[in-house]
């Protein structure tokens, strides 16, 4: 367990995978498959047809049990064509579920993967990084707010990949390495604790997920049950016994987010 302090202050919901290239652009022509995008660990693409279109945003059936709705203002900003009933749509989300990009299928999208280190602390607002690349360049690319509180947990000088969308703003951030994690955690360590009710406690896993509740050993040797909060539960059930990770516990004791090895994401 000695090995899973190191863990402990690991950037919340961020998957743990190494890429190869410094920068790769990734593109999907007209006709490609989904599946062919280069995505960061834990995306994943959607596929969904628009049922309607209400105020700022689009009803998208994706097979789900619930319909999803998705931000009108999202292609409006890249200037894409309107959403019509009827579109047949690829709906890229991240491993907390959440928006990443929406293009009609068959349609042009680049995406640039890159590597690198937060050069800085983010600015205040969190809306703006600038990013060291692997050959000592700097540059500065602005990010939308469904990445803002994952690139805010990347510490200055630790190895991660961004996915850098059309309009060259941040849409995705994971670590570079299991190495980064562990460097990660060292510095969070000697940082302020954790501002709220919210507390990090390091497991190995006794058993997988079942029933919205996971079974764990504690630092301490002791063998606890948690309730997991729906939003998380997909990435939790990555987990399997003798497991580590790292569990980010709310106020009414369950957990909220998780941190997860390399090995574990890759499988």
């Amino acid at each position: 367990m000695r090995r899973q302090t190191l863990w402990q202050a690991a950037v919340l919901a961020i998957g743990v995978i190494g890429l190869s290239a410094s920068t790769t652009l990734a593109g999907t022509a007209p006709g490609a498959d989904a599946d062919d995008r280069q995505l960061l660990p834990g995306d994943r693409v959607l596929i969904g047809t628009v049922e309607s279109i209400r105020s700022d945003q689009a009803q998208v059936h994706t097979g789900e049990l619930q319909p999803r709705f998705v931000p009108l203002g999202v292609r409006k900003a890249k200037g894409l064509p309107d959403l019509k009933i009827g579109d047949r749509l690829e709906i890229t989300v991240n491993d907390q579920n959440l928006l990443v990009d929406v293009h009609v299928t068959g349609e042009s999208s680049y995406h640039l993967v890159l590597h690198g280190q937060l050069a800085q602390p983010l600015i205040t607002g969190h809306d703006k990084a600038v990013i060291r690349t692997p050959d000592g360049q700097e540059e500065s690319h602005f990010v939308r707010p469904v990445a803002r509180s994952k690139t805010a947990s990347i510490p200055v000088g630790v190895d991660a990949v961004f996915l850098i969308d059309e309009l060259n703003r941040i849409v995705d951030v994971t670590f570079d390495n299991q190495e980064a994690v562990h460097r990660a955690a060292e510095l969070w360590q000697k940082k302020t604790p954790l501002k709220g009710n919210f507390s990090r406690i390091n497991v190995v896993i006794l058993k997988p997920l079942e029933a919205d509740t996971i079974a764990v050993q504690t630092e301490r040797g002791d063998e606890r049950r948690y309730e997991v909060r729906p939003l998380v539960q997909r990435r939790m059930a990555q987990l399997s016994k003798g497991d580590e990770a790292v569990l980010l516990m709310d106020d009414e004791n369950k957990v909220t987010d998780v941190a997860i090895p390399r090995h574990v994401g890759e499988r």
